[in-house]
């Protein structure tokens, strides 16, 4: 490397100090025998199956956070989308945007995460691009994604298939990642040991794909379960009736939403699905979850019902209220 302590410009010429960053920084958190920074394109060998691909970007600020940080958090929400579709991720390619004056220090540890995590999902990074942006026209560190994944042929799922009377279910305790995220900004005075959830969910929905009630799973990153809640209730034109007393939210996230006026049902989580499975395979699907170090919380939170297509939550105190989809962002750069 240069022997500078900061990213400057010149890492994003295309010279020897680009080469540099990318040999010692990169390659060598990332390399595997798919990942090959002489070519401009990557020969990548799949199984058989249907093929699923997905794109997703990243900006959360802090770039570190309890629980994760923004590289181990690309991995994650790059192989969720795969694994809430049916698939089993095998390739991931990254693209990084890089603020003049990001420490090395840090991109180093951050790019170390994401190779950790990487390995952990058994998902290869197969090609990425570096850009160097201007001091201030950036947070630090941006990355975007793009997986690749692989699907057993015949396996159909989707919100077309969701039908009154089915049970919604989510894997473990919401809004986690959110309230994570906001205490580690520092912005309002408050700390606590709040930890993201921001995991892979693969053992999850690998878990319950064979079952024949399967509809529909989501991964609830923005906008939290209601706007998963609203994709379900306008696509299939019904009533989706959630219970709040049956939800799982922690405590200490009750608390922080409780001050700052946030409802955790409409913060980010990072590590947890939703599924929506016929009455019948709803409680073998609860079980297999509650089987798993990931889905000891795991709920049946919701039903299907007919009527209008709201999304209506029964209070734990007997009434009910309509939730609203979300417009306003509550909480910008949580992923």
């Amino acid at each position: 490397m240069s022997g500078d302590r900061y990213i400057t410009l010149a890492h994003g010429n295309g010279g020897r100090f680009m080469r540099a960053l990318i040999e010692n920084v990169f390659a060598r958190h990332l390399a595997n025998p798919q990942l090959d920074i002489r070519v401009d394109a990557a020969h990548l060998p799949l199984p058989p199956g249907d093929i699923m691909i997905t794109t997703d970007g990243f900006t959360v600020q802090p770039l570190e956070f309890p629980g994760g940080d923004i590289g181990s958090l690309a991995v994650h929400g790059t192989v969720n989308d795969l694994a809430v579709a049916g698939a089993t991720p095998v390739y991931l390619t990254l693209n990084a945007f890089i603020e003049e004056g990001l420490e090395f220090v840090q991109l180093d540890r951050l790019m170390r995460s994401m190779a950790r995590a990487a390995n952990e999902c058994r998902i290869r990074v197969a090609a990425g691009d570096v850009k160097v942006l201007r001091r201030g026209e950036g947070g630090g560190l941006y990355l975007a994604t793009t997986g690749v994944g692989v699907r057993r042929p015949g396996l159909r799922l989707g919100l077309d298939r969701i039908c009154e009377g089915d049970t919604i279910l989510v894997s473990g305790s919401v809004g986690d990642h959110g309230a994570a995220v906001l205490l580690a900004r520092e912005e309002f005075g408050l700390k606590g040991d709040l930890a993201s959830d921001a995991a892979s969910v693969l053992p999850l929905t690998q878990a319950i794909l064979d079952l024949p009630g399967l509809r529909f799973m989501r991964d609830p990153t923005r906008g939290g379960v209601v706007t998963v809640m609203h994709d379900i209730a306008r696509s299939s034109g019904l009533t989706v009736r959630l219970d709040e007393s049956a939800t799982p939210i922690r405590e200490p996230v009750r608390g922080v939403c409780d001050i700052l006026g946030y409802d955790p049902l409409y913060l980010a989580c990072e590590g947890r699905v939703v599924a929506v499975l016929s009455s019948e395979d709803a409680s073998r699907a609860l079980a297999a979850w509650r089987a798993l170090p990931a889905g000891v919380d795991a709920a049946a939170i919701g039903v299907i019902g007919s009527g209008e297509q709201h999304v209506v939550l029964e209070t734990s105190i007997g009434g009910e209220r309509l939730l609203e989809e979300l417009e306003d962002d509550p909480l910008p750069r949580i992923c």
